[in-house]
């Protein structure tokens, strides 16, 4: 291995792979170097190709070619869809690649399992990205619990927000609409809270009940008139939904704006006002939330009875305008409650005391996940750099109770919100 730099496959152009890890290689060319790529989306490799300057004979049209052939790198990046994951990660760790593996591990505990005892069989990291971990916004909060400054933790209530926009793009319109073919909500969008939460309480889960369904978005909730498509609808202004608006004609948010990154590039990888338009006569993302073929909730509640007897609630909900999370933790001498957007604590504990930590730093480097993103991978490359054999606060160990909560979650919502067990 480079003593300097890590050397880097990625299978996955999208939003994950190629604008994170791949952005952080093009920022930190003196730790992270791009070997070769993997995507079936002849237009997604060719700008990549051209950004990295990747050799032809080093561009795959899938990961399967890619992780046939003898080992090209150190790492891979695992940036496909949900139920390529199992398959992707045990090819690329047959092939020698430590892994950064984009969540969710798998859409079952037996693919969670899976990849755990190829991990231990080949003796590579695997590293999920549960970038929240990393964040300076719930690391604070970790040692504020730690610390014992609130006494022993009882409650614990958290919300995400999804956001109205993202909800449209991503879960009714887009690649995370339908559960059999990706996964469910829950495991899809808030495993990374499953996790979190779990992690800040320091305790096992022991029981998960849940409720939730998709309120909205379904053809009987149809604004009367609603056309199948944004741009052919004569009813769109009053539509808060509106491709039309939100991707081309909007002042904040579309490409007339400006707007060229995530999720306009989602669209087409090179925005313009025709490339837009076009997507939207004939790609999924013209169509009216009404009339698509998404099946996933749009807000689900989730109870955890954890082994100590201390309770953590959870809530996702697509009807926010904005994205971010909220948090409050309580305990046996003091409260503290948070804003991840605003990068704000504040901690009471029960002598009346009050402390307000800003966390909102405006060098750039709060951006993605609160700045867990840049984080997670700047101590991954440090990991393999350092050529040590511990392991980082998000390797596979340490996320199957994660996925298995979120799992059984959804097992609840679908059964009357039946409590269920946590076996692991």
């Amino acid at each position: 291995m480079n003593e300097n730099k890590v050397t880097m496959v990625i299978a996955g152009l999208g939003g994950r792979g190629h604008d994170i890890y791949g952005q952080y290689a093009l920022e930190h060319p003196d730790e992270v170097e791009i070997a070769a790529i993997a995507d079936p989306r002849p237009d997604r490799l060719e700008l990549a190709r051209r950004e990295w300057n990747i050799p032809p004979e080093r561009c795959f049209t899938s990961a399967e070619e890619m992780f046939a052939l003898p080992q090209l790198a150190d790492a891979a990046v695992i940036a496909t869809q949900d139920r390529q994951h199992v398959a992707h990660a045990g090819a690329a760790l047959k092939a020698g690649y430590h892994l950064l593996l984009e969540k969710p591990v798998a859409v079952d505990i037996e693919g969670c399992l899976e990849v755990l005892r190829l991990a231990r069989q080949y003796r590579r990291h695997v590293v999920v990205c549960h970038v929240l971990r990393y964040s300076p916004f719930y690391t604070t909060l970790k040692r504020i619990i730690t610390e014992g400054r609130i006494g022993e933790v009882v409650t614990i209530q958290a919300m995400e927000q999804v956001g109205y926009w993202h909800h449209a793009h991503s879960y009714v319109r887009g690649n995370w609409r339908r559960a059999d073919e990706s996964s469910p909500m829950i495991l899809a969008k808030c495993c990374h809270d499953m996790d979190v939460l779990l992690w800040l309480s320091g305790r096992r889960a022991q029981r998960v009940s849940s409720y939730g369904s998709n309120y909205l978005f379904r053809a009987d909730k149809a604004p009367e008139g609603a056309a199948e498509r944004c741009l052919d609808c004569p009813v769109r202004a009053d539509c808060p939904y509106d491709a039309v608006r939100y991707y081309l004609e909007s002042d904040r948010t579309s490409v007339r704006a400006g707007r060229v990154h995530w999720p306009i590039n989602v669209l087409d990888p090179n925005p313009t006002e025709e490339t837009i338009a076009r997507a939207l006569r004939e790609g999924p993302y013209g169509r009216c939330v009404f009339h698509c073929d998404n099946d996933v909730v749009d807000h689900q509640v989730v109870n955890i009875d954890l082994d100590n007897g201390a309770t953590i609630n959870f809530t996702m909900s697509a009807f926010t305008e904005r994205c971010y999370r909220t948090i409050k933790v309580m305990g046996t001498h003091g409260c503290v409650e948070g804003n991840m957007d605003l990068a704000h604590l504040t901690l009471h504990d029960f002598f009346g005391h009050t402390e307000e930590i800003d966390l909102n730093i405006t060098d750039g480097s709060m951006a993605g996940h609160g700045g867990g993103d840049a984080v997670m991978v700047k101590q991954f490359v440090d990991l393999l750099r350092s050529g040590r054999d511990d392991e980082m606060q998000s390797s596979i160990e340490h996320s199957i109770e994660s996925h298995l909560v979120a799992l059984l979650a959804e097992n609840s919502r679908l059964d009357e919100g039946r409590s269920l067990p946590v076996e692991l």
